[in-house]
């Protein structure tokens, strides 16, 4: 059965022009077993294989015959196979030698720890290889060099494609069948309308798929590669667009009304709103009161930087409404800093709330569900526990959802669905680059504070090895003596725990000969408790961990605000939410072990009052191996920055754009052909022109943008065709 995100039916001349929709099996020479190999790369339509590029490129268009080719410098030769031997100088080393020929003289190419080639390769096979050219015991010699056997297609002069190939598809095979499936591609309408191709320069989509997998010159890739890049991303700032958007089509949005509620907690706040905040509140109250458009916002901004109170006055514009608001956090801790925090601003202006976890008694959960539902409560937070079937509400017309990235989208559109055309407020203290932002973040309108209202003390951070882990604990020493706290941060809960290696810092580190040098055992909260009560034996120390029932956890929390503790010792669990002024001083031990964003995130727990926080960074990836790891790059980062965005950016560049958010993608939507770092002005254009195109079609099905919805069809098909069982 189709749902109101089905499509209609395509003309035929569409479907017949649909063929990069259509089932690799198609294809000339994909037989059977061909395949199940495409599939283990991901590859099952026509689309998915002209998306699979090339990993690099073998340029000969200026390969030299073996006299001619330069020493100490990279180039490419073809030649042909003359001898092939296999040594194994030590017990665990095996070294395949191939020896080329051509007209001019004698190559040796060394491949190490790959005893297949020699099986692979036979005397008389044309072989073209690339790398740096050497000369030693006689001979032109290339180390390692990136190589390929040549096929009767594969001319010199040329610039040869490798893509990812896998067992049963050579690639030789890859190159034919790939060249089917771009003849297959010829007649078929460009998705892109022709206007917006002129406008943005850039070539049609066959001719771009054509250049970056045979290129006839180096820069015709480059070329291709933004216009499959522009593609990534308007195709995915659509769909996200229509996820949300065409679901609420039919939906009738809630006008929120400006009244007393709203004055009254303007006049409660104990500070006035900063310009960036102001704008904020402008931007979150315009859409709520448009009674034509659902919001869905995102409100991004740094530690400290006031969210939640901008986030109170959304609640306060729904209490002047007369409905209900559901405010969600990712955990117990958080929530209870909610209740804390917002709930006092609420009582002041007479608002109604209260909070719901998991940790909730059940005859009070009984009550709070009652209320709710009865419309005696007008804002209602918690944990996922507000998720539950029986949790439901009079009037639900806004969801604020703090930490969002933790949540998954069908969470999100869960909690969503207990209000129909109920305003959705996502909020985040992870600072994310606007590049970023735009391309995960398409569907939400995003207003971001990057500056702390208050500026505050601040903190300072330094980072120190093992060695000199003395400065951190003597700074540790005089805080307590001082009267203020502290915190400890680990990276494990038990010693028990597996201590993964992460890319750049390996668990056991090793020399330049790949010998071990020592392993770096990390540290758990359960059992440096222990070590901290005993190098500080007057200090009351307590521990915080993800494995404590929420109960435990608050009553924790609680206890350090109360200053019943000195030191808390505790893993990630503080990064969010986690007010305590008090607190001056963190020591993070295997600083290696987190990113930047997480780093950032926790040194925003100390220097909150009026005392300045200092937060030392201890890292054990030892020094030379730290020299070499992108690790240290991160901290070196840390420290000389405070600005979270900027950070961010940096971040973005070190590592993955899903390991910003704190998740690797797997299984959905990737960026390929974007470079969050580099391609900006694409991103730009690709998100104002989702939204134009939206604007003139919300649905995409008029004539000029239906190519563009049936594309959507087949890159994200499940966004909008879901099927249900009879």
């Amino acid at each position: 059965m189709q749902t109101a995100c089905s499509l209609t039916p395509a003309s035929e001349r569409i479907q017949s022009a649909r063929v990069p929709g259509q089932a690799i099996e198609r294809l000339r020479f994909v037989n059977e077993s061909r395949s199940l190999a495409f599939s283990r790369l991901g590859i099952h339509t026509v689309m998915d294989l002209l998306l699979h590029i090339p990993r690099r490129y073998l340029d000969f268009t200026h390969a030299y015959c073996i006299e001619d080719a330069p020493l100490g410098q990279l180039c490419s030769i073809v030649a042909t196979i003359d001898r092939i031997q296999e040594k194994r100088p030590r017990p665990k080393m095996h070294i395949t030698e191939v020896f080329l020929v051509d007209e001019t003289g004698v190559l040796q190419c060394a491949f190490f720890k790959q005893p297949w080639l020699a099986k692979q390769l036979k005397v008389g096979d044309r072989l073209a290889v690339m790398g740096k050219l050497e000369f030693a015991f006689g001979f032109k010699q290339m180390s390692a060099p990136h190589m390929e056997r040549l096929d009767a297609e594969a001319q010199t002069g040329s610039i040869l494609p490798v893509h990812p190939a896998t067992e049963g598809i050579s690639p030789a095979w890859m190159r034919r069948i790939m060249a089917g499936a771009l003849e297959c591609l010829s007649g078929c309408p460009d998705p892109i309308p022709a206007k917006l191709r002129a406008r943005l320069h850039i070539p049609s989509r066959s001719r771009a798929l054509r250049a970056i997998h045979f290129p006839v010159h180096q820069g015709d890739a480059h070329r291709a590669r933004r216009r499959l890049a522009y593609d990534e991303v308007l195709f995915l700032q659509l769909a996200l667009r229509l996820r949300n958007d065409v679901n609420l089509l039919q939906v009738r949005a809630t006008g929120h009304v400006m009244g007393t509620h709203v004055q009254n907690l303007k006049a409660a706040l104990p500070f006035s709103f900063s310009e960036e905040q102001q704008i904020a509140v402008a931007e979150i109250c315009a859409d709520m009161q448009n009674p034509a458009h659902v919001m869905n916002r995102l409100l991004l901004g740094d530690v400290g930087t006031g969210k939640t109170a901008v986030a109170c006055m959304a609640l306060a514009l729904v209490a002047d409404t007369g409905t209900q608001a559901a405010v969600m956090a990712p955990t117990g801790v958080l929530a209870q800093q909610y209740a804390t925090s917002i709930g006092t601003l609420l009582d002041k202006v007479g608002i109604t709330w209260a909070l719901l976890t998991g940790a909730t008694p059940l005859p009070e959960r009984r009550d709070i569900i009652e209320r709710a539902q009865q419309g005696k409560i007008t804002v209602l937070m918690g944990t996922h526990a507000i998720l539950q079937d029986d949790v439901q509400f009079a009037r639900l017309s806004l969801v604020v959802i703090d930490e969002q990235h933790r949540f998954g989208v069908n969470q999100r559109a869960q909690l969503r669905q207990k209000g129909i055309g109920a305003d959705l407020l996502v909020m985040t203290a992870t600072p994310i680059p606007r590049t970023l932002a735009l391309s995960v973040y398409g569907d939400l309108d995003t207003s971001i504070i990057k500056h702390r209202p208050m500026p505050g003390a601040g903190v300072k951070t330094q980072v120190l090895t093992d060695e000199n882990r003395d400065i951190a604990y003597g700074a540790l020493r005089d805080t307590i003596e001082a009267g203020q706290q502290a915190y400890v941060i680990c990276p494990l809960v038990s010693p028990k725990d597996t201590q993964d290696d992460l890319d750049d810092v390996p668990f056991v580190e090793r020399d330049d000969r790949g010998a071990p040098t020592r392993a770096t055992y990390l540290k758990a909260v359960t059992t440096e408790v222990d070590h901290i009560r005993q190098v500080f034996p007057h200090a009351r120390v307590a521990m915080l961990h993800g494995r404590m029932n929420e109960a435990e956890k608050q009553q924790v929390l609680f206890d350090m605000q109360a200053h019943k503790f000195d030191i808390l010792v505790s893993t990630t669990v503080v990064e969010v939410g986690v007010d305590i002024p008090n607190a001056t001083l963190m020591i993070i031990e295997h600083g290696e072990r987190f990113g930047l964003a997480t780093l950032h995130q926790l040194r925003g727990r100390v220097g909150r009052g009026s005392i300045s926080g200092t937060c030392y960074v201890i890292s054990s990836a030892g020094k030379q191996r730290a020299r070499r790891s992108p690790a240290l790059d991160r901290l070196k980062a840390l420290e000389a920055s405070a600005d979270g965005f900027e950070l961010a950016e940096r971040d973005l560049r070190l590592r993955h754009e899903g390991e910003i958010l704190g998740l690797r993608q797997s299984g959905g939507v990737t960026l390929r052909f974007i470079d969050l770092g580099s391609d900006a002005d694409i991103i730009e254009a690709a998100h104002q022109d989702a939204q134009d195109l939206l604007a003139v079609s919300p649905t995409l099905e008029c004539r000029e943008t239906l190519p563009l919805r049936h594309e959507l069809v087949d890159r994200f098909g499940s966004v909008f065709v879901e099927a249900s069982g009879a």
